[in-house]
């Protein structure tokens, strides 16, 4: 059983077919990536997976049950937490309160039990905290934990927007162009993550990315698009290599 899989998934936009009758299937501790020109569909295939979007035709299936049609405050719940090509982050709260923003996923009390603050609130706030802080560790922020986010460098947002996907406990973690915006060394720093992510936590990962150097580096599968549809499907080597692929993206 794949974690996650995609069936001949399509949606319009007036008349414009943006995906176009794309499967694929991600397995458990996988690090799967999808490429292509910009406007090839890759962020349009995110929002699908993460309900932003509905499919117009095709289905969607995370841990063999169907997910086509789940609302998307549900999707966090489920086990899918995702990243975004521009960091959305709250500017004036501390990098400890965006990655409890994090743990919202897990509320278990109502509204009148955290009014008067009854003892299972404060256990809760306690395991909170607790799975917060095992974030800021794994990623190093322990320097950060009180600063906020509008005097940060845009490297350690990007890491705080990861720790924030992180402390959801995703089972799968969709991350939208990760070295966006990043220089070399952040982006060797990007891909030491997320292999300790995958290795570590054991939390399967769906990427979308250009930085090829980042791709052949933590890809164990890629999946090659352009204007919606398939072009190929192996490793990165293997999808490089394709004409098809080279077309695309050179010309010819």
């Amino acid at each position: 059983m794949s974690l996650f899989r995609a069936e001949n998934i399509c949606i319009n936009f007036g008349g414009i077919r943006a995906v176009d009758g794309v499967s694929f299937a991600v397995e458990k501790g996988q690090v799967f990536t999808i490429i292509g020109p910009n406007g090839a569909g890759k962020t349009t295939i995110f929002n699908l997976v993460s309900r932003i979007y509905d499919a117009s035709e095709g289905r969607l299936f995370f841990l063999d049950d169907e997910i086509t049609r789940v609302p998307p405050h549900q999707i966090a719940a489920r086990g899918i937490a995702r990243t975004f090509q521009n960091i959305e982050l709250f500017e004036h709260a501390t990098v400890l309160q965006n990655l409890l923003l994090g743990r919202h996923a897990h509320r278990s009390t109502n509204f009148f039990e955290e009014l008067l603050f009854l003892p299972g609130v404060r256990r809760a706030e306690m395991v909170h905290r607790e799975k917060v802080e095992q974030v800021i560790d794994f990623l190093d922020l322990q320097h950060y934990r009180d600063s906020y986010i509008v005097n940060l460098p845009y490297g350690v947002r990007k890491v705080v927007e990861l720790g924030r996907a992180l402390c959801t406990e995703p089972k799968l973690l969709l991350l939208d162009e990760p070295s966006s915006g990043l220089n070399v060394e952040e982006t060797e720093d990007m891909a030491f993550w997320i292999h300790d992510i995958r290795n570590l936590l054991g939390i399967t990962v769906l990427m979308v990315e250009h930085d090829m150097s980042l791709v052949s580096e933590v890809s164990d599968r890629v999946l090659a698009l352009n204007y919606g549809r398939v072009l190929a499907e192996g490793t990165a080597a293997e999808v490089q290599g394709h004409p098809d692929v080279i077309k695309a993206y050179l010309g010819g």
